[in-house]
């Protein structure tokens, strides 16, 4: 691990895999989502590190190592120092890493922070993945409607629940290891989550200063309770090729929930991912 000092003083921690043998072909910075940490992410880095590529996590602000108090307590204008602190974190692995291409992923909330990081800093990456993704402003005026209650509102379609968090896996293995761990099911505090409602209307609605030869790839669940059965994806996905976009990607995974790289057939994800990552600008073979 290493770590960087974000604008405010906050110490970000990053969790780093990188390739047994030979120099890394790629760099693939992950942004986690609410509620969880780098480190679950590791199934995942391993995939990527035997093909070659150098992958990198941070535990966002308020979270992980990164937590300074109350877990999910992002700090004063915490949304914007979120995705502040992936961009800090690009520009230090380009210089870990010179001249080599850069995926950013990201799943959940870590996609919501890539939407936004994509309108002003798309130069920096070469590919942007956004798994587990939706339309945020969709999302909000769905969260509205059910009066805040985001586990009522994810845990609707899957009644009788075995536990709250049914909504993101199929497999009860790792549902149960997200319901056992700490650092693992909490929200972002009100004001950062106000933060990214605001930014989620104004900005992400209307991605119209994303470069239009950017590829994205759009991957998700046909069950993730955020798609609201996926209405909110096709929105999203609409809202890319309406701006020109001509690069966009999107899969969806029949049966799969929230959290689609830790479902049943995660495998079957996992090598799609990597399927795309490596289509053009990565010459070695899968």
């Amino acid at each position: 691990m290493f770590s960087f000092t974000s604008a405010d003083g906050v110490v970000i921690q990053v969790r780093g895999w990188l390739p047994e043998q030979g120099a890394p072909r790629g760099i693939v910075q992950i942004a986690h989502g609410m509620g969880e940490y780098a480190a679950r992410y590791d199934h995942v880095a391993q995939r990527l590190t035997a093909q070659g590529f150098a992958v990198y996590a941070d535990d966002h602000r308020g979270h992980g190592h990164s937590m300074t108090g109350t877990p999910g307590d992002l700090g004063a204008d915490g949304w914007n120092l979120l995705v502040a602190d992936l961009v800090t974190l690009t520009g230090l692995l380009r210089q870990r890493h010179p001249e080599l291409p850069l995926v950013l992923f990201g799943h959940s909330l870590g996609s919501f922070a890539v939407q936004h990081y994509i309108l002003d800093h798309s130069a920096l990456v070469d590919d942007v993945v956004l798994c587990g993704t939706t339309a945020v402003d969709g999302l909000f005026a769905n969260i509205a409607a059910a009066d805040g209650d985001l586990l009522a509102l994810f845990n609707a379609r899957f009644q009788p629940t075995r536990t709250d968090s049914d909504w993101l896996s199929r497999d009860e293995a790792q549902v149960d290891a997200y319901v056992a761990h700490p650092w693992c099911g909490f929200e972002i505090d009100a004001t950062s989550m106000a933060q990214l409602a605001e930014v989620a209307s104004t900005r992400l609605a209307h991605p119209v200063t994303v470069p239009t030869e950017l590829p994205i790839y759009v991957m998700v669940g046909d069950q993730d309770p955020l798609n609201d059965g996926l209405r909110l994806s096709d929105l999203l996905v609409d809202r890319y090729r309406e701006a020109g976009l001509t690069d966009v990607t999107y899969r969806v995974y029949p049966g799969a929930r929230h959290e689609i790289l830790n479902e049943i057939d995660r495998t079957r994800v996992e090598d799609d991912l990597l399927a795309w990552i490596t289509r053009d600008q990565f010459s070695a073979p899968l």
